[in-house]
């Protein structure tokens, strides 16, 4: 079977797309985008920011209200699902109970009218490229989470999209079977070549998967960038809080961030001299191996559930035991000043 990436001109583009449901907010809000043809990109954000609905639109499953979807400057956007060149993994994997491996991934060949022996051939040539080969013959309940995503994989590349689209894959897996899985995923789609769009709440998988991170909030993109871009510069305060790692700080000069662990926790009366300071109280300490986070609040906040006012160092191991702090404890915060980045307000 031929790579289903021969077409290298593959690229999503989205422009002034809006989804408008029963509310009068709409679920997205005139989004802008470009995706590179053979690029990994991940739509982020918290439940509700409109990620798995633009997803949705751009593999037909959902109609758009105003804008236009284009693959490969081809205008998709009131075509049918099976006519855009783009394929859907979901949540769930959604294969058919009944069915082997093998039939599920050739269904969707059989429901076209291709020859049964022909199907199978094609059929079980991706199950060996996702390593099922030997499995084909059993149904999904003889199979592991992990087994049952690859088989899902198979049978999305089957009718050679151009872009592939994931919405929250991993989700269902246990911890250690969602970090192997998304190593493998990276693997399949270097190894293809093909466009993947990939929606995700998870900051820790779109850091580790994609080329492009796309963070979305309320309807609207805040960022689009590669994820060293994203989580260095954060573009918004929400950007900055949504990825973690970051303190949100008003200073004289306006709204900073500043990454948690470039900042240095003193005792309250030995701050350096010159520094940047930030008084605070200790509210938490979580021990992670390698570090320590410690959680503070700002003064007058220690007991209050504010997350404005809410902070945090991470501390090697090494620094941690060098000088230990105590949940309670009055400290204060320092940070070099090309540590601090500029938000908007």
């Amino acid at each position: 079977m031929s790579s289903p990436a021969t077409d290298k001109g593959a690229a999503i583009e989205v422009v002034g797309l809006t989804k408008r449901f029963a509310e009068a907010k709409p679920a997205v809000d005139n989004i802008n985008l470009r995706i590179a043809s053979g690029s990994y990109c991940c739509l982020l954000g918290p439940s509700g920011c409109g990620k798995s609905t633009t997803l949705r639109m751009v593999a037909g499953h959902e109609s758009v209200t105003s804008g236009d979807i284009l693959l490969a400057n081809r205008n998709i956007t009131r075509l049918p699902a099976a006519a855009r060149g783009t394929a859907m993994m979901f949540q769930s994997f959604a294969l058919f109970p009944h069915l082997s491996a093998l039939d599920n991934v050739a269904f969707s060949l059989k429901m076209k009218g291709a020859a049964k022996a022909e199907r199978h051939a094609r059929a079980q040539d991706l199950l060996q490229r996702v390593a099922m080969g030997h499995l084909a013959q059993r149904k999904p309940g003889e199979l592991s989470g992990g087994q049952q995503q690859r088989v899902a994989l198979a049978r999305a590349l089957i009718t050679q999209p151009q872009v592939l689209l994931l919405d929250e894959p991993l989700s269902a897996l246990d911890p250690f079977l969602r970090i192997q899985m998304r190593a493998e995923l990276r693997r399949w789609q270097k190894e293809l070549g093909l466009t993947f769009v990939h929606v995700t709440h998870s900051q820790e998988e779109a850091m580790a998967l994609a080329d492009t991170m796309v963070v979305m909030n309320h309807g609207v993109i805040e960022q689009v960038g590669s994820p060293h871009e994203v989580y260095n510069r954060p573009a918004s305060e929400f950007v900055a809080r949504f990825m973690g790692g970051h303190n949100v700080l008003d200073t004289p000069r306006g709204r900073i961030g500043v990454r948690t662990d470039q900042m240095q926790i003193h005792d309250a009366d030995a701050v350096p001299a010159g520094a940047n300071r930030q008084p605070a109280v200790v509210s938490d300490v979580e021990y992670q191996g390698t570090y320590v986070l410690i959680g503070l609040q700002m003064p007058g906040a220690a007991l209050a559930a504010d997350a404005t006012a809410a902070l945090s160092v991470m501390l090697s191991e090494a620094q941690f035991g060098a000088r230990p702090v105590a949940v309670g404890q009055e400290v204060c915060l320092s940070w070099a000043d090309d540590a601090a980045h500029p938000l908007p307000h």
